[in-house]
């Protein structure tokens, strides 16, 4: 497929710490007035943040064949990803708001997984089907569903993240909801550039 090898560890390793640290900082803000766009974005972004984690612990399987380029951006996501969502479900304790639902294996609405997405509330989350399909897959063609899958995956936390800025009132929350639409657009264009 000749991926390109664009990205370096260094920029990796810079983006990593710059990620850690903004999160560290949230962490460390009492959370201000907060409304239901403040609670259903972490409800919601905590299953979807926890799936795109287990597609990064895919990634990472010695077996599994992946490139270094997804290994080491799974590694990037992953470790940003379950930072982001012990923040955000500390939150949610300090809300008194029960902790985000989790996507568990696509059964969380009750409704069969017809894979057409239309019974998902949150936008990009991988069906049963295509996380069995990422899990069987190894080499060039686990490399290419998985960023296939993980630039929808993105797009949908970008949308989910846009509507917390546009309707959320916690600062905390919109400033964690910024920092996701800016780190997940720059993967996106990442790896549409290593699909390319």
């Amino acid at each position: 497929m000749g991926y390109r090898r664009r990205m370096t560890a260094p920029r990796h390793a810079i983006r990593a710490l710059t990620v850690a640290a903004a999160v560290t900082v949230l962490a460390a803000c009492g959370s201000g007035t907060h409304n239901d766009a403040d609670v259903a974005f972490a409800q919601q972004m905590v299953p979807h943040h926890e799936q795109a984690v287990e597609m990064s612990d895919l990634a990472l399987e010695p077996d599994r064949g992946a490139s270094t380029e997804v290994r080491e951006l799974a590694e990037q996501i992953g470790s940003a990803q379950h930072d982001e969502i012990d923040l955000m479900n500390g939150w949610l304790e300090e809300w008194g708001e029960s902790a985000g639902s989790g996507h568990g294996d696509g059964h969380g609405d009750g409704h069969g997984d017809h894979g057409d997405g239309a019974d998902h509330t949150m936008e990009g989350m991988l069906t049963d089907e295509q996380m069995s399909d990422l899990a069987a897959a190894t080499g060039s063609q686990f490399d290419e569903l998985w960023l296939t899958f993980m630039i929808e995956h993105h797009e949908g936390a970008v949308e989910m993240a846009e509507t917390a800025v546009a309707e959320g009132e916690d600062p905390d929350v919109q400033e964690l909801a910024e920092q996701v639409v800016e780190v997940q657009r720059s993967e996106i264009a990442q790896m549409t550039a290593l699909l390319g």
